[in-house]
């Protein structure tokens, strides 16, 4: 996309240690599934993403000094990336154990160095570059350790002018960390993204107009229901799924944002824009792993 907007991508880095099964998990003894070690990380997935379709794209966050951190920096890297990520010697890089079934994923996540997310990253990569819009992934505010970097990073784009985005990430974190902590630290944001379960985590309901006050415009992505986008004082606009023979849900919510974001910065209206966040989640979800896989 010759002459698109720099965006600058804030959040988690990850190794996922995906495990893909079907039928029911048989607790207390063996399934079997295909386990494979792939790049993740909700921040990392967007960014990459993002780089896939063109934009140039800053991802800001840590990793540990481990083998595994230089390994996930490569891997962004060649997929256009650049990376404002500090190492931190000593401390590992955060990994995601995921078991993955058709279109339901459950993940035990372990931040390792993302929590160590801090003001001092954020205004170094802002300093750095000259970009128009800055996307937050919601991890980075679900824990302590990082939530000061996280709002300051959306303090810090605003007062440069640039547009702002957040993705709510998941529902239990929302849940626990509370409705109303987690929109007080996005309000007034121009486009907050959530799922069907994690809006209903924040409003009781999966329609994006009751999250239109809290945000320029709320979207809500239904899955094989498509996604909705509201703005507060017009009418909600629907977009149905794009068809997709589905592998593996990992790190589609993400492609969704990348492809969003990619349209709504070239001038896209909101139609457009969801279809092109649809047509990257189909393609996220026909394959397996949470990245866009190499031509």
């Amino acid at each position: 996309m010759s002459g698109a907007p720099r965006v600058v991508v804030v959040g988690d880095i990850a190794t996922d240690v995906l495990a893909v099964y079907s039928g029911q998990l048989a607790t207390g003894t063996d399934t079997a599934a295909t386990v494979s070690l792939t790049a993740g990380g909700s921040a990392a997935n967007t960014a990459a993403w993002l780089a896939s379709a063109g934009v140039p794209v800053t991802l800001v966050g840590v990793v540990g000094g481990d083998a595994a951190g230089a390994q996930r920096l490569a891997e962004l890297a060649e997929a256009g990336v650049d990376c404002a990520v500090r190492r931190a010697a000593g401390h590992a890089t955060g990994t995601v154990v995921v078991l993955s079934e058709s279109d339901e994923r459950t993940m035990l996540c372990d931040r390792g160095a993302n929590a160590l997310l801090s003001t001092v990253d954020i205004d170094a990569a802002m300093n750095g570059v000259r970009a128009a819009h800055l996307h937050l992934s919601g991890y980075a505010l679900f824990d302590e350790a990082s939530r000061v970097a996280g709002r300051h990073a959306l303090a810090a784009a605003r007062s440069r002018g640039l547009s702002t985005s957040v993705d709510a990430a998941s529902a239990g974190p929302l849940r626990r960390v509370g409705a109303g902590a987690f929109l007080d630290w996005v309000r007034g944001v121009d486009l907050l993204l959530a799922n069907a379960d994690e809006a209903v985590a924040l409003t009781g309901s999966a329609d994006p107009a009751r999250l239109a006050g809290y945000a320029r415009h709320a979207i809500v992505k239904r899955g094989p229901e498509g996604a909705g986008w509201a703005t507060s004082g017009a009418r909600t606009r629907w977009v149905p799924a794009q068809p997709a023979t589905v592998r593996d849900v990992t790190g589609a919510g993400d492609a969704f944002a990348a492809g969003l974001l990619s349209a709504w910065l070239d001038g896209a209206q909101p139609e457009q824009a969801l279809r092109a966040g649809a047509r990257l989640g189909a393609r996220a979800v026909s394959g397996t792993g949470a990245r866009p896989i190499p031509a």
